[in-house]
């Protein structure tokens, strides 16, 4: 049987006909800068690209917070990277506690077994965080060689309150610590080397506002040289993270690199840098608090008590159990706004990372929201809603500064 090409359609006639503002769980907008630099492919060897490493890796420590030079790219996404963390700690006969508040911090605990390891599953008591008494409790009952955490977690917009707290409990009996901050990373602070973190991970699509498909990783010294010295062998070629250090520290070939997500990657740490993290994460604050303030007003209900509130993706619960494929179906044909549903959960989620902190993209987006809603039969207080937003944009943050003066600098 003789099979034909299938039909031949340009990429133009397959994208939508205007651009989609993505203001979803990820990935984000990205700037022209980091736009322009994945469109260019070099050579991934060469004196060329080592400067290129280097700086990223330079970029990268003053963005992790940390002193230590093993910070590795992975040519995949940032599950790729929490399988380089797992698969270089865990193997059969190894026990990790992972502290599961919802699908991306028990996905730890699938790669953990995958590898063999002995999983112990610690969930929070209803809608909440882990708190470091309830890690004390399992920490002085049993023994476990590594810890993994998310500093937030985006499926239902929860943040670790405690992170700091619980890290520095798991060094002091000896566990080795996994932080995921996919989605917080350069959104909040995460002081890797203060906090004591051996290892923490990121993807380029998100806080960053970089490009899907390439991730960073950061390894504390101590952990590296621990990983550098197993005997046991390592499941995975490509995220060896002993192999990645030929290409990432020496300019040796491991596998022919990313070139266009690491140029990328570049820009996006760039423009981070020069922005400086103080300022990125008040940015970020403010434009989190702004949006949830004008949902509120709107007569949204968010999903997370603003205790534990997770600022780079807000949760918001749905009204009048409106179809949210639907909705979110409506706002991308008739808005060009993309935001994102929940996985199992009724809610829908919007957000707050990189490139989406920009007071036009909230406006857009809360319009789009709004005609949704209303499209389903839903009314809202859309005036009130619009209303705050323009007291808010023209400077007038009566309602932010009472609350977060301090953090915010207003």
């Amino acid at each position: 049987m003789k099979i034909s090409p299938p039909e031949n359609k340009f990429l133009e006639e397959l994208l939508p006909k205007k651009p989609v503002l993505l203001m979803g769980s990820g990935p984000v907008p990205i700037p022209k800068e980091v736009a322009a630099a994945n469109s260019i492919v070099i050579s991934h060897l060469g004196e060329t690209m080592k400067q290129i490493v280097s700086r990223v890796q330079l970029m990268a420590q003053y963005i992790f917070q940390t002193e230590s030079k093993k910070i590795f790219g992975i040519a995949g996404p940032s599950s790729a990277a929490m399988e380089m963390a797992i698969s270089s700690l865990l193997w059969p006969g190894r026990k990790v506690l992972v502290l599961n508040l919802g699908t991306f911090s028990a996905r730890f605990g699938e790669m953990a077994r995958g590898v063999g390891a002995e999983v112990t599953e610690l969930f929070p008591q209803g809608l909440a965080p882990i708190y470091a008494s309830q890690v004390k409790e399992f920490l002085e009952k049993q023994s476990f060689d590594v810890l993994t955490i998310v500093q937030g977690e985006t499926s239902c917009g929860v943040k670790n309150i405690e992170l700091e707290q619980i890290v520095k409990l798991a060094k002091a009996h000896g566990v080795t610590t996994i932080v995921d901050s996919v989605c917080t990373l350069s959104t909040m602070p995460l002081p890797m080397d203060e906090w004591g973190i051996d290892i923490v991970f990121v993807g380029g699509q998100k806080g960053l506002s970089a490009v899907p498909g390439i991730s960073l990783i950061a390894f504390s010294e101590k952990t590296y040289e621990f990983v550098s010295s197993r005997t046991e062998r390592m499941p995975h070629w490509c995220l060896d993270p002993r192999r990645a250090y030929k290409f990432w520290a020496l300019g040796e070939y491991h596998y022919t690199a990313p070139v266009p997500g690491i140029l990328a990657m570049h820009e996006g740490l760039r423009l981070i840098c020069q922005e400086g993290l103080e300022k990125r994460y008040q940015r970020h604050l403010f434009c989190s608090l702004t949006l949830q303030h004008c949902l509120e007003a709107l007569g949204f209900e968010l999903y997370t008590p603003k205790e534990f509130r997770l600022n780079s993706v807000v949760a918001i619960k749905n009204l009048n159990q409106v179809n949210t494929k639907e909705l979110i179906t409506y706002m991308i044909q008739q808005h060009q706004v993309e935001i994102s549903g929940a996985f199992g959960l009724d809610i829908i989620r919007i957000g707050q990372m990189g490139e989406q902190c920009r007071l036009p993209n909230i406006e857009k987006t809360l319009r789009a929201l709004v005609a949704g809603y209303e499209h389903f039969g839903v009314q809202l207080d859309h005036e009130q809603g619009l209303f705050e937003f323009e007291r808010i944009s023209n400077g007038e943050h009566d309602w932010l500064s009472h609350h977060y003066s301090d953090s915010l600098g207003l």
